[in-house]
């Protein structure tokens, strides 16, 4: 039976059984959004197949996948399957301040997901508009900020940039301790 395994917003991996081998024929796969069955892409496989990794996907879409043995020896009926995609991430979801000092806090932030390129983290005193900029790399999910004036209250603001383009961004507020 064809079946879909690691499942993500963009892509999901295609399993069958070994109905061909590479002397017999191929496979067709034709796949399309339920909502838009005109939208139908094809891609063909080598009959040597049992999987194929499907991406270039719409979050939180289901799609109408069918394999289609294409022998010349045995007929093989279509095999159907529907998969539906993952939300998009929404990310960060926790934005953690801790080790606060006077000039310096730690900032950590959760989940870390392979869709994200690099984290931004703004942050400036409350009330004021003076913000600066940290880039974090996308495998990380903490930073220090430093150089920080004591007793005061910053707005901190982490910013996902994902593969795709889009971003989404969680804010904290975090205080320094009293300077000595």
């Amino acid at each position: 039976r064809l079946h879909a395994t690691d499942i993500t917003s963009s892509s999901f991996r295609l399993m069958w059984p070994e109905l061909l081998s590479q002397e017999t024929g191929y496979y067709t796969l034709e796949y399309a959004p339920t909502a838009d069955l005109a939208g139908k892409r094809t891609k063909q496989v080598s009959g040597a197949h049992t999987s194929l990794v499907l991406s270039d996907l719409a979050p939180e879409t289901t799609y109408e996948v069918a394999l289609i043995p294409e022998s010349n020896v045995h007929y093989f009926p279509p095999q159907t399957t529907r998969v539906t995609t993952l939300a998009e991430e929404i990310s960060p979801v926790q934005v953690l301040i801790s080790e606060s000092g006077p000039r310096s806090f730690h900032v950590s932030w959760a989940p870390v997901l392979d869709s994200v390129v690099s984290y931004q983290i703004l942050y400036g005193p409350l009330p004021g508009n003076s913000v600066k900029v940290l880039e974090v790399d996308g495998g990380h999910n903490s930073t220090v900020v430093e150089h920080l004036a004591p007793n005061t209250t910053y707005l901190v603001t982490v910013t996902a940039l994902y593969r795709s383009g889009k971003e989404k961004s969680l804010s904290a507020k975090a205080c320094t301790q009293e300077g000595e």
